[in-house]
Parts: C-alpha cells; sequence; structure tokens
C-alpha cells in the first residue's frame, strides 16, 4: 500500500488529475450504461466534457502523443484499483479524457463469434490508431461503420 501511495505522489500533477477523474468517471460510466444505455451515456459524456483551459497550439502533436499515453495508463490504472470496468467502460472514459484535452477520438466498437458465441469489444482511435489496445487484439472483430462520435475538432 505505502508503495502504491509514494508511485502516486511521484505522478505529475495533470497524471493525478487524470486517474481522480477516471477513478470518479468508471463507476458513474457503468451504472449510466446500466440504466440509461449507451446512446444516453454517451450523449451526457458528450455533454459534459469541457475542454481544459490550457490554449492548444499549432505543432503540439508530441504534447498530444504524450497526454494520450498519460490518460490511457491514468484510465488502466483506476479500473485495475477500482471496482473493474468493462472495455467499454474503459473507452467511454478515455474518450471523455481525451476530449477533455482537447484531443480529438473516437470509440469504435467491433463484434465477432468465437466458438459459437457472439463477442463485442470496444476500443478508442485516434487518426485510425487503436489507442487503448497493448496489441491487435482489436482487429480480430469486425468494426461498425461509423465511430462513436464523430467528433470534429471544432466541438472540442
Amino acid at each position: 500500500m505505502w508503495e502504491r501511495l509514494q508511485r502516486f505522489k511521484a505522478l505529475r500533477p495533470e497524471a493525478r488529475g487524470m486517474f481522480f477523474r477516471a477513478s470518479v468517471l468508471l463507476p458513474l460510466i457503468s451504472l449510466s450504461l446500466r440504466i440509461r444505455g449507451f446512446r444516453a451515456t454517451q450523449a451526457a459524456l458528450q455533454n459534459f466534457s469541457i475542454p481544459s483551459k490550457t490554449k492548444k497550439r499549432v505543432g503540439e502533436q508530441a504534447l498530444d502523443a504524450e497526454r494520450v499515453l498519460m490518460a490511457v495508463r491514468m484510465v488502466n490504472a483506476a479500473a485495475r484499483y477500482g471496482l473493474g470496468s468493462t472495455c467499454l467502460e474503459k473507452s467511454l472514459a478515455l474518450w471523455w479524457l481525451l476530449r477533455r484535452e482537447g484531443i480529438v477520438s473516437s470509440v469504435r466498437i467491433g463484434a465477432r463469434k468465437a466458438a459459437g458465441k457472439f463477442e463485442a469489444h470496444a476500443w478508442v482511435e485516434r487518426d485510425g490508431a487503436a489507442l487503448n489496445e497493448p496489441g491487435a487484439a482489436h482487429r480480430h472483430y469486425a468494426t461498425f461503420d461509423a465511430a462513436f462520435p464523430q467528433q470534429s475538432s471544432e466541438t472540442s
């Protein structure tokens, strides 16, 4: 326990903030998905994702990549130390955190039939690359044509 606290204290303030937001967001998303469903949950997240006050400058791709990696790590940590989360819950939380940072991304959902069972999987993409997938597991799923949501940079 003490080691975890020391590691947490060693994080940058931005990472700690992302961790706290993800820790609160994951159970709320879980509850909302169960009660209200996917579309209503996503709409609520979209309506309450106020971009941070930091102004984006041209040529911030390296900084964006760093923030994306930090957000992925903090969502995974919050899920690991929380009550557990599904891929959809983690993807919605990551999408919301990135949107708040002004980083355009989308939630992708895919489905497959394996061993006679229907399976579904969700992940977050940015510029066609899966952000919260360590490998190519998402490639084994047939994705729906549209990303959720189709977000433009003007809505950030």
